[in-house]
Parts: structure tokens; C-alpha cells; sequence
């Protein structure tokens, strides 16, 4: 198990612009050769986004993009024609393939934060594509299929139990409350990378969410 604390996170983004994000993987000009990064996950980033303020139309390609909204409404709209609004429990997942260029925005009045996973896919190139799964359930783990990969979403209560899945690579990152995991005390923000996971559980120690990504490479 590495343990990795919301304040190790490289800082970025553009205060001025209202834009404060948190990189936890090598990114920009936080270049780190010993973090670059897990498994199938090549970027993890915290964004907080105040009102009026977002990413201008930028590019992406062969990177399996997943949005999870914290609080407030993430606007996203993109080349192949999508434009959607993504609430807290939404999952959002944009397939950049060959490439792809979108927007991301909060044209909300209250400010938004979202955690945003990058996946290095399978096999580069394709035709971009793009879903949102509204109100993700506990129970219900969302498929990255061209990473490899599975997210599973976890809230638990206080004193609340739960299994992590056994897998090669598994990633958990914490989004709110406190947890304790393998013997760790786990705040907002908080992440641990495990290899060859098995018999791992986490314990609410607070209300709590994590999102817990199982990935076989």
C-alpha cells in the first residue's frame, strides 16, 4: 500500500482564472519520472472550478477521460456534438480515441469541484465516443472497458464496512469524510495505491465516499 495525502498533490491551474486544481500523477511542469503512473491511470486530478470560470476548447487523444462531480454542475460540450450537464452521482466518461476537443465549464452559480481519472486505453486511436450514467449506484460498478479497468463507487456511514476489490492495481481515492484503510486514517482527498490487492477492507470512520478503481494493469 502507498499512501498518498491530498497535501503531496501537485498544484495547478490558474488561481486568477478561478481555476485551482490538484494533480496526483506527474502532470505539466510538475514532471516527476517515479510518478508517472498506476496501473492504467495516468492522471487524477482535483478541480475546483469558481463560477464563470472553466477550460477553454482544448484537445485530447488515445486517454479514457472519467468525471466525477463533487459538488455543484460541470458543463461539458465537446466536437463530436455532445453538450450535457453533470450533477454529484453522475459518472461521465469521454473516449478521446483518435482525438476529440471539448469545454468544461461551470455555468453554475455556486462553485463546483469533480475528480477527473485519466486512463491510458488498451489500444490507441478510434473514433472518440462519449456517456454519462446518471445517479450511479453503490452496487453497480462502471466498465472502462477500453482501460481495462472498473470503477467502483463507495459510500459508507459511520462504522460502515466494505470490501475493496482484489485486483493487480487498485487505486482508491478518498472524496469526502474520513476512512480507515489497511491500518491508515484516510481524509477528503486522500489516496492509496495498492498492488495485488486482496482482502483489503475499508471503515467508515465518518460518513464517507471513495472512489475505488480495480484495473488489471
Amino acid at each position: 500500500m502507498d499512501v498518498r495525502r491530498a497535501a503531496e498533490r501537485y498544484p495547478g491551474g490558474d488561481p486568477a482564472a478561478g481555476i485551482v486544481s490538484r494533480h496526483a500523477f506527474s502532470f505539466g511542469p510538475h514532471y516527476d519520472p517515479d510518478n508517472l503512473r498506476f496501473g492504467a491511470m495516468i492522471a487524477c486530478n482535483e478541480e475546483r472550478l469558481a463560477p464563470g470560470a472553466g477550460f477553454d476548447e482544448h484537445p485530447h487523444s488515445h486517454t479514457e477521460i472519467v468525471t466525477w462531480v463533487v459538488e455543484g454542475e460541470l458543463t461539458h460540450r465537446d466536437s463530436a456534438g455532445h453538450e450535457t450537464r453533470v450533477r454529484p452521482g453522475d459518472v461521465q466518461r469521454l473516449s478521446s480515441a483518435g482525438g476529440v476537443r471539448h469545454v468544461e465549464r461551470n455555468d453554475a452559480g455556486t462553485p463546483l469541484t469533480f475528480i477527473q481519472t485519466w486512463l491510458a486505453p488498451l489500444t490507441p486511436g478510434g473514433e472518440p465516443s462519449y456517456e454519462i450514467v446518471h445517479g450511479i449506484a453503490d452496487s453497480t460498478p462502471y466498465a472502462v472497458a477500453e482501460a481495462g479497468a472498473l470503477l467502483h463507487v463507495r459510500r459508507l456511514g459511520a462504522g460502515e464496512r466494505s470490501a475493496v476489490p482484489d485486483g493487480a492495481y487498485v487505486y482508491v481515492h478518498v472524496v469526502r469524510g474520513e476512512v480507515r484503510l489497511g491500518g491508515e486514517e484516510l481524509s477528503a482527498g486522500d489516496a492509496v495505491r495498492i498492488t495485488d490487492a486482496e482482502d483489503v477492507e475499508a471503515v467508515g470512520v465518518s460518513a464517507a465516499e471513495l472512489l475505488v478503481w480495480e484495473m488489471g494493469r
